[in-house]
């Protein structure tokens, strides 16, 4: 079984180097017309199943691969709610007496003000995948970069955690599994 996870294409937030996670942006067109040429090449997999997670920039992402295939939605592989952090940048939130207290120290499990941390949304994101995983068939994921870094990095933990794994927009990893686990990773 191979399970494809693609980050979205790319919005305002990735440009603007944001903190946004549940603001639900949409893409940028010059994004979608790329993904579009990149499909029509072949650089993303087929698949018996598709899912997204659900929110706009997942959706117009996989419309823009895959077109109207039909899908299903896994509000698990939501991307993280960054609380007050939201729509801010690092220029921003870099005097913020909060914003330090979160990124000092263990980030992964430091909760943001208001939203969550990287180990709630990594469990929440397996726990989503997993009846997708027992049904043993080639399915592809649109969803987020931080969703994806977590997952990978609890399947194949790195020195650097999930950043040793979060992919840019527009771009992903298929896992192939054996007996329901992950056994090899390679980036598409």
């Amino acid at each position: 079984m191979k399970l494809t996870l693609i980050r979205h294409g790319i919005t305002r937030g990735n440009l603007e180097r944001l903190y946004y996670g549940s603001t639900d942006l949409p893409l940028l067109p010059e994004s979608a017309e790329r993904l579009k040429k990149r499909a029509a090449l072949g650089a993303y997999p087929a698949a018996e199943r598709y899912y997204t997670s659900g929110m706009l920039r997942t959706e117009q992402t996989f419309e823009a691969i895959y077109g109207d295939i039909p899908h299903g939605i896994l509000p698990g592989m939501r991307e993280i709610d960054f609380g007050d952090f939201e729509m801010r940048s690092y220029e921003e939130l870099k005097d913020d007496p909060a914003y330090i207290e979160w990124i000092s120290g263990d980030n992964e499990k430091n909760v943001c003000p208001g939203g969550e941390s990287g180990v709630i949304v990594t469990e929440r994101a397996l726990k989503a995948l997993a009846p997708v995983i027992s049904e043993g068939r080639d399915a592809v994921v649109v969803t987020h970069g931080g969703v994806i870094g977590g997952v990978l990095a609890a399947y194949f933990p790195v020195s650097n955690g999930r950043y040793g794994f979060t992919p840019e927009p527009e771009r992903g990893f298929t896992v192939e599994f054996s007996d329901g686990k992950p056994i090899l990773v390679k980036p598409i």
